[in-house]
């Protein structure tokens, strides 16, 4: 899911949009990362791994029978998740309104696990951020 691109469509703010927009490149190179070095090393032979100190596993990731969801997924692709018309395009994941937003995002990180441990003060945080960005709305000056 691309938070930037979905948060780019509402940012009023030319320079929170310079930033919002910068991110979500850096997000592109960190996905390509995963891809090209992460994502394809757990699979098999190595596939499932356990790490012995926390006992998080790592599943074989490409076990999917599904080939839109195998783990070097790059290249061109159906995108129905824009419109079924399309042909196969080259685009990393949905980024419409109502396809991810900021609470959603929110959501999936903690049913990941990512904030076990924190307070309730830093979820409650989290999400009046999350909704304060879900609720903004772009407003563009005038061309002249």
């Amino acid at each position: 899911m691309s938070l930037y691109a979905t948060l780019a469509q509402q940012v009023s703010d030319t320079e929170a949009l310079r930033v919002v927009l910068s991110l979500g490149g850096d997000e592109i190179a960190h996905f390509l990362e995963w891809v090209d070095f992460a994502g394809n090393s757990v699979q098999s032979p190595v596939a499932p791994v356990t790490d012995p100190v926390s006992g998080l596993v790592f599943p074989n990731f490409d076990a999917t029978v599904d080939p839109l969801l195998q783990t070097n997924l790059i290249f061109p692709a159906p995108c129905e998740f824009i419109s079924p018309e399309l042909p196969l395009v080259a685009i990393i994941r949905p980024t419409g309104q109502g396809q991810i937003d900021a609470v959603g995002f929110v959501n999936a990180l903690i049913a990941d696990g990512l904030f076990l441990g924190q307070p309730q003060s830093f979820i409650a945080l989290l999400f009046e951020m999350a909704n304060a960005g879900d609720e903004a709305v772009r407003t563009l000056p005038s061309l002249r």
